[in-house]
């Protein structure tokens, strides 16, 4: 089951789109019975969060909290109990989204969220992108998600080179 729980007001966001588009990720990668809980906050909010459990200090976009903490890239999960379906929850800052979009990616805000969600289910199914090669591996399944909801285009005009995309390594890090 997806969940998706709106606590901010102030941004109008299509949760039956959201939710539609989710379906299509979690199908193509062999998990639609699995449950995923998806939080849509504030900045002050994604802020505390962040704070709490990345002892950062300041909003970010999207923070991905994976049911599976051991799962590696690539690797399936292994379903031993009804417990074992949960892909885990994701906490994304529809503030942040909306003044990262244009500004940063060059999306409409609707586009920026599906992306978001995209590279939020890799990290809760392993992939990260602390490192080249993982960036590289992560970014083919954010591709692949991408391209199961029509939006293959959000990669078209991006470079993916030594330090990442659109900005380095260490500034998505940071994020």
């Amino acid at each position: 089951m997806i969940l998706i729980n709106n606590r901010q007001r102030k941004i109008k966001v299509n949760i039956k789109d959201l939710h539609l588009k989710i379906e299509k990720m979690l199908e193509v990668l062999g998990y639609q019975d699995f449950d995923l809980g998806i939080l849509l906050t504030t900045n002050k909010s994604i802020h505390k969060f962040n704070k709490t459990y990345r002892h950062k200090d300041k909003p970010t976009d999207i923070l991905s909290f994976p049911y599976h903490t051991e799962l590696k890239a690539g690797q399936k999960i292994k379903v031993l109990s009804p417990d074992d379906k949960n892909l885990g929850d994701l906490i994304i800052s529809l503030e942040y989204v909306q003044k990262d979009a244009k500004k940063t990616w060059g999306r409409t805000f609707d586009d920026h969220i599906i992306a978001l969600l995209a590279h939020g289910i890799a990290h809760l199914l392993g992939y990260d992108h602390i490192i080249d090669k993982d960036y590289t591996i992560m970014l083919k399944v954010e591709k692949k998600l991408l391209a199961s909801v029509g939006l293959e285009k959000l990669f078209a005009n991006v470079k993916l080179d030594t330090r990442g995309y659109k900005f380095n390594r260490e500034e998505a890090n940071e994020r």
